[in-house]
């Protein structure tokens, strides 16, 4: 994953408005755990694409 670190330090959780890591191909939230997945560099910030935490 590719993503400008500038972007990442002002994107947010559309869900909890909590900040959001970069984990892997997803980005995940601190808040609520909703992990986001990252199509071609592009976060998908849909909470109906976010994956659930277990």
């Amino acid at each position: 994953m590719n993503l400008d670190p500038d972007l990442l330090a002002i994107i947010v959780c559309p869900d909890c408005h909590g900040k959001l890591e970069a984990q892997g191909e997803e980005l995940v939230c601190t808040g609520c755990g909703l992990a986001y997945p990252v199509r071609d560099d592009i976060p998908v910030l849909l909470v109906d694409e976010a994956r659930r935490p277990s």
